[in-house]
C-alpha cells in the first residue's frame, strides 16, 4: 500500500471519530469555536467576516467576548464604518493588537459600502482583495458564513495534520493545500472545526492527552510522548526476559 492510499483510508475514521466525539450531527452551528457560535446566533457573514479579522494571532476564547462586545453595539458595515474609532478599541480591547483591529475592521467595513454595497462577496477571489483578508480568513468566511466547502488552516489544523500523518508540511499555508489535494470534499465544510476542537481538547501543542485519543497506532507525535516511550519500554522488557531465558539454558 503506498503512503498515499494509507492516508486516503486514514481520513474517514479519523473524521468519523472526530464528528461523533464534537459534532454529532455534522452541524457547523452546534460548533464551539467562536465563529460557530456566531453563525448558531446570526448567520450573517459580515459576522464572521469581522469576527475572523479579530481572531488573527488571538485565542478564541478572546474573540468570542471581544466579538459578543462588538455586535451588542455595531453589527452592520454601516454601523462599524460610521463608529467612533475609540468605541471600537473599547469594544474589541480583549483581543491582541486591538488598536490595529479597530482601524482594519473599519477600513473593511467602509469599502464593503464603496465596492459591494454593504454585501459581503461570495467568492474567493473578491475576499482575498479586501483588507486584512488572507487565505485562511477568506476561507473561514466561505465556510461559516457561506457554507462552501473550503479548508482554512489555522495552527491547529496545521499541528493536528501534520502529527496525524496527513501531512509533512511546515506552514500552514503549505497545509492547506496538502489537505485540499489529499482529503476528500466532502469532508471539507467540517475539517477546520473538528481538528481545531481536537487541537484544543486533545492534541494541545504542549501536554496533549494521548490515552483519550484513538490515534495513537498511527500519530506521529505518540512515540515521543511519555506513553508512546512507556509503550516502547514494555514491548522491548519481555523480549530481554526471553533472551536471557535462551542463555541461561545454554549453559
Amino acid at each position: 500500500m503506498t503512503t498515499s492510499a494509507s492516508i486516503r483510508e486514514r481520513i474517514p475514521f479519523i473524521m468519523r471519530d472526530l464528528a461523533r466525539r464534537y459534532l454529532p450531527a455534522g452541524d457547523l452551528r452546534q460548533g464551539e469555536t467562536a465563529l460557530a457560535k456566531i453563525v448558531a446566533e446570526r448567520e450573517d457573514p459580515f459576522l464572521v467576516l469581522i469576527s475572523t479579522i479579530l481572531s488573527q494571532r488571538t485565542r478564541d476564547e478572546m474573540t468570542e467576548q471581544a466579538s459578543q462586545q462588538l455586535f451588542a453595539k455595531y453589527d452592520t458595515p454601516q454601523g462599524i464604518a460610521h463608529a467612533d474609532r475609540g468605541d471600537l478599541e473599547r469594544l474589541i480591547k480583549p483581543v491582541g493588537f486591538y488598536r490595529q483591529k479597530a482601524g482594519q475592521i473599519q477600513k473593511v467595513s467602509r469599502l464593503l459600502l464603496e465596492r459591494h454595497g454593504g454585501v459581503v462577496p461570495g467568492t474567493y477571489e473578491e475576499l482575498i482583495e479586501l483588507p486584512q483578508v488572507g487565505p485562511k480568513t477568506a476561507n473561514c468566511v466561505l465556510v461559516y458564513g457561506f457554507g462552501e466547502p473550503r479548508i482554512p488552516t489555522d495552527t491547529n489544523v496545521h499541528r493536528v495534520s501534520n502529527r496525524l500523518g496527513l501531512v509533512r508540511t511546515k506552514a500552514p499555508e503549505a497545509t492547506e493545500q496538502r489537505l485540499v489535494a489529499t482529503v476528500p470534499k466532502e469532508y471539507w465544510l467540517l475539517i477546520n472545526e473538528l481538528f481545531i476542537r481536537f487541537g484544543k481538547d486533545l492534541c494541545r501543542p504542549i501536554g496533549p492527552i494521548c490515552p483519550r485519543c484513538s490515534f495513537t497506532e498511527f500519530c506521529r507525535f505518540y512515540p515521543r510522548t511519555k506513553w508512546g516511550k512507556a509503550t516502547r519500554r514494555a514491548v522491548r522488557r519481555p523480549q530481554v526476559h526471553r533472551s536471557r531465558r535462551r542463555s541461561l539454558s545454554h549453559d
